[in-house]
């Protein structure tokens, strides 16, 4: 449960965070993996993958839904998200004289591994638990470290030499803090984690071709039916359905960013039936694609 006193940590870097944007939006800072998030309002809810990241909601609130599971994360709490994920997300709680604050900060999976070799952390038992997003209040040693990471927009002859030392300061308080043991299983080479971790990088890049489960299970060094149980306990969905939310978010993405139409876009990621691709399509986001569009530039308004 959160509390005041976490609220109360967060609140100086939310105050800075809207100084500097001055704005509400995504903005996107000098650090390449770090992006600002400020809304004045409540959001509808939105499809999107969550990649390997630390959020940290620094004011207001905001609801996630993974397959069967809600999901919420106050000011004042951090998100980690371990493993590419799709979800449902939108900002619960935000006003213009109190609006949502927060920061993501993508990690690199290299990174974690390097630096859990080097802390050389206790092995942890194969009976704990794993989960793919883990929720926790802030705590004031992260707060400091991502209060230095982001005044470095304004310390430009630093930013070079000190951003990789903070990122890495960052992880290591992650791995030492309570997202530590779902970071380290992540970490732990060999672990199904890892093998799962390799697979999905792989379908981020592959998803347009078609793809066997046997193909994918090799991949990972398991048979088909332990890929599958392996792959449905870290993502919390089969293979096939996260392959075909991959497709149809970037179907998504290049008919609202490129202009496509739902036919040149359903064959851009695989579809060879236009009709099966605007059904599916009508399951995961709720309208047709043409409707879909509309509503979103509607947003952008």
């Amino acid at each position: 449960m959160i509390d005041t006193n976490h609220q109360e940590i967060a609140k100086p870097l939310a105050q800075k965070i809207m100084l500097f944007a001055n704005k509400a939006g995504d903005i996107t800072s000098h650090t390449p993996e770090l992006t600002l998030h400020i809304r004045h309002a409540p959001t509808d809810p939105l499809h999107c993958i969550y990649t390997l990241s630390l959020a940290v909601v620094l004011q207001g609130a905001k609801m996630l839904s993974v397959e069967n599971s809600v999901l919420p994360c106050a000011g004042g709490q951090t998100m980690l998200t371990t493993f590419d994920l799709p979800v449902v997300s939108h900002v619960t709680e935000a006003t213009r004289h109190q609006p949502f604050v927060a920061m993501v900060l993508k990690l690199d999976y290299n990174l974690i591994l390097q630096t859990a070799a080097e802390l050389k952390l206790p092995k942890q038992s194969r009976n704990e638990t794993f989960a793919p997003i883990s929720i926790h209040n802030i705590d004031a040693g992260l707060t400091d470290a991502l209060t230095r990471l982001f005044e470095l927009e304004y310390n430009p002859a630093l930013r070079d030499g000190l951003q990789p030392l903070l990122t890495k300061e960052i992880v290591i308080r992650l791995l030492q803090g309570p997202h530590g043991p779902h970071l380290r299983k992540l970490a732990s080479e060999g672990s199904p984690s890892s093998h799962i971790v390799r697979v999905v990088s792989w379908l981020k890049t592959n998803f347009m071709r078609p793809v066997q489960i046997d193909e994918l299970a090799k991949q990972a060094h398991m048979s088909s039916s332990t890929f599958r149980q392996h792959f449905k306990t870290i993502t919390g969905t089969s293979p096939l359905q996260y392959l075909k939310t991959l497709r149809l978010q970037e179907a998504r993405d290049q008919m609202l960013i490129n202009g496509l139409d739902a036919g040149q876009a359903s064959g851009v990621v695989g579809y060879e039936s236009p009709s099966q691709f605007s059904r599916e399509y009508s399951r995961l986001f709720g309208l047709p694609p043409q409707k879909d569009m509309q509503r979103l530039r509607q947003q952008q308004l």
